[in-house]
């Protein structure tokens, strides 16, 4: 079954698909590692908000899902999850990373071009 674009119905499915968590105890925990999206737009809306930016977090949010889903699973998710006005701020994150590169966000759907990266975000992360 491919998964060209994600939509509402078939996102848990594609998210269980991609899941490769060998020490997975079930569905809690994979509920557990799904709700990191949830944590990361919530770190990014409160960034947005009050200029608080809580670098570290996000990156360990970030890493535990590209472990678990890889980086083309990961990536879509994310993108499909948070709003277009985050998008910026997270491919600050991801590129940073080494996730994922300006094709790889393109192969995937994802307007590349139109994305832009965070300043502050970048000046933040290369003091890392």
């Amino acid at each position: 079954m491919e998964f060209r674009r994600l939509t509402a119905e078939n996102f848990t499915l594609f998210a269980a698909k991609h899941y490769d968590n060998p020490t997975c105890a079930g569905v809690e925990e994979f509920n557990e590692d799904l709700a990191r999206i949830v944590y990361v737009k919530r770190l990014l809306r409160k960034y947005e908000r009050t200029g608080e930016l809580r670098d570290r977090l996000i990156i360990n949010h970030l890493i535990t899902l590209y472990n678990v889903f890889g980086s083309k699973a990961a990536t879509k998710m994310l993108f499909y999850k948070l709003e277009p006005d985050l998008h910026g701020m997270l491919k600050t994150f991801v590129v940073f990373l080494g996730y994922v590169n300006d094709k790889t966000l393109q192969d995937e759907g994802i307007d590349i071009v139109r994305i832009p990266l965070d300043e502050v975000i970048i000046t933040r992360l290369r003091s890392i």
